[in-house]
């Protein structure tokens, strides 16, 4: 760290697990920042950033894309109703059960599969040895 609760690009890309380059992109995007700079331009991360980075991280892993996210970043720029904050978030969440929902029926057919042809193997491995 460069000093107490700043860091380096590097070492926020370390520590939030992204690479320079997604950094730079979610900043040109405006989904983190503004980025505090030093005299010289270097950019320096506060602790504050890298909290937002690891929130838009796991909104990311919860399928929202890049518009929804700076849809969602705008809104909580604006001064505006919080109850489109909290509404933008419901339909995101029930998009994401009804996701896992799919994921997991997708996962119980492949259970299902798994069972049918390992059943089928040990039969045919055992048919062999008789």
């Amino acid at each position: 760290m460069t000093e107490e609760g700043h860091y380096t690009p590097g070492e926020a890309a370390e520590v939030t697990g992204l690479s320079l380059d997604t950094l730079r992109y979610y900043e040109r995007e405006e989904l983190i920042g503004p980025i505090q700079r030093l005299p010289g331009g270097r950019r320096v991360f506060r602790e504050g950033d890298i909290a937002w980075i690891g929130v838009v991280t796991c909104l990311r892993d919860a399928g929202l894309g890049i518009a929804d996210l700076q849809r969602f970043t705008a809104l909580l720029r604006s001064e505006g109703d919080p109850a489109s904050r909290v509404e933008f978030l419901r339909e995101r969440r029930a998009a994401l059960v009804e996701h896992v929902a799919r994921m997991g029926a997708a996962l119980n057919v492949l259970d299902d599969k798994i069972a049918y042809y390992a059943a089928r193997e040990s039969n045919t491995a055992e048919t062999i040895k008789s």
